[in-house]
């Protein structure tokens, strides 16, 4: 009788779990301005390190939560006017089998670090849109940069 009563609990603590997570993103998609994306966390292993999350857009952040977390604030947050775009890919090796076929991986550098960030190619122009509607920027921090390219040579 006690081992029935044990995993009850466990199946009812599994569900509310579930349940829970669901909820979590259902309450994160209802604001609007949210997106599917995966967030490369580490380099270790070429090609791996993702995590799948929403992205949603306040003001000037997207805010990264993952996917199976309870967490309330986001893992990651990313500022528009300190956000440049260095690269524009397609899934390579290990990559193709973690996300779907139609993303676009992008290689983007804030002034703390490098981020990778991996979105649906559709989402890609709302993103960028996104990026550049951002106040005006200091011109001499994005002097010799291009959206999509890496730095030019100077002459």
């Amino acid at each position: 009788m006690r081992i029935l009563e044990g995993s009850g609990i466990c199946v009812v603590a599994l569900l509310a779990l579930l349940f829970a997570i669901f909820f979590r993103r259902r309450l994160l998609m209802v604001g609007g301005g949210t997106i599917r994306v995966q967030v490369r966390t580490t380099t270790m292993v070429p090609g791996r390190g993702w995590s799948p999350g929403l992205g949603q857009f306040i003001g000037d952040e997207l805010r990264f939560h993952r996917m199976f977390s309870l967490a309330i604030r986001p893992k990651r947050v990313l500022d528009r006017r300190a956000l440049t775009v260095e690269e524009r890919r397609l899934p390579a090796g290990p990559e193709r089998l973690t996300m779907p076929a139609h993303w676009v991986v992008l290689r983007c550098r804030t002034p703390e670090a490098e981020v990778e960030i991996a979105m649906a190619e559709t989402t890609v122009t709302g993103f960028l849109s996104w990026l550049e509607a951002g106040p005006p920027r200091d011109p001499g921090s994005l002097r010799g940069r291009t959206v999509f390219g890496p730095r030019p040579l100077e002459s």
